[in-house]
């Protein structure tokens, strides 16, 4: 009874706090335009507040944390979510094609990237039911960073979950003797690395546990995640083979996440805090994610010939 009290309580401060911003956040949403009414969409606001605002936020502090999320994004997921038409055909217009590119950047094969874009696909439209009642993981849609960042990341650990069922019946040398392209956890820089672009201190954390690996670490992940330059390529430039690569990276991928768990951990968030800010996707950061990889104060000297003019060419993406 006295939890249940709590988070009505909870509630009802956000929603106190939500009220003289609600009308302008409503109408910048568009929420309207997808069947979504003005208290329906505060009730949103108020259950995403809940999850992510400290219970000693002020008041001003709870309105801004309202401010930036991606409003329209949230309308729209959420609406997708109810089986609103008019929002669908809105989604399949934006997401249609940029789901399939997501994908094959992914799976990097066409028939497995349509195959990993229709699965996705249906769990977003929930052809699953659960008490008779439509389950779609867009109503797990925060906006707290981008919907098209949140759908990447959902999508790279769909690709994951396929990944390691797979490898559970094949072996790494099977696989090497089959000379095939590792698809290792590829997304998991993405998982791992997903944050809200929100809180400085996740910016902070994320810029620290890049900084801190050495720099030929640094080159793998910005050869493999950042170019797009194959597992075979970059062991042909280290002089080791591309199973080396693929175990190298999985590992970077884990330990990254949990540098940025204890660096989090330490900019004062509890471990649930922080584990709900690898949510996003790193694209949303504000931290110059190349830059950051890039950067060697020795110069690139000890790496390869070929790995320090990668470096050097390598130009921040926008």
């Amino acid at each position: 009874m006295a939890g249940s009290q709590q988070v009505e309580g909870t509630a009802d401060r956000l929603a106190s706090a939500l009220e003289p911003v609600l009308d302008g956040i409503w109408a910048r949403s568009r929420a309207a335009d997808w069947g979504i009414q003005r208290q329906a969409f505060a009730d949103i606001l108020v259950a995403v507040g809940g999850k992510y605002l400290p219970s000693e936020a002020l008041p001003g502090d709870v309105a801004a944390f309202f401010e930036t999320l991606k409003l329209e994004e949230l309308a729209l997921a959420r609406s997708c979510a109810a089986g609103h038409e008019r929002a669908w055909e809105v989604f399949l217009t934006r997401y249609r094609e940029k789901l399939f590119e997501m994908a094959l950047g992914i799976a990097r094969e066409g028939a497995a990237a349509r195959d990993l874009a229709d699965s996705l696909y249906a769990d977003l439209y929930g052809v699953n039911s659960r008490g008779g009642e439509r389950v779609s993981k867009l109503a797990s849609y925060t906006g707290r960073g981008s919907l098209e960042g949140w759908l990447r990341t959902v999508m790279a650990q769909e690709f994951v979950n396929r990944y390691r069922k797979t490898r559970r019946t094949t072996s790494l040398d099977e696989e090497v003797e089959q000379g095939r392209q590792f698809a290792i956890n590829a997304p998991d820089l993405a998982e791992n690395s997903a944050v809200t672009s929100n809180d400085p201190r996740v910016e902070q954390a994320t810029k620290e546990a890049l900084t801190a690996l050495p720099a030929e670490d640094r080159y793998v992940l910005a050869s493999y995640y950042l170019d797009g330059r194959t597992l075979a390529e970059i062991g042909r430039t280290l002089g080791v083979h591309e199973s080396t690569i693929s175990r190298r990276v999985d590992k970077l991928a884990k330990g990254l996440r949990k540098q940025l768990l204890s660096g989090l951990g330490r900019a004062g968030m509890s471990r649930r805090q922080a584990e709900e800010a690898l949510e996003g996707d790193v694209r949303d950061l504000k931290v110059n994610v190349r830059t950051s990889l890039a950067q060697d104060s020795a110069g690139g000297a000890f790496l390869p010939g070929e790995a320090q003019g990668t470096i050097r060419r390598a130009k921040p993406k926008d």
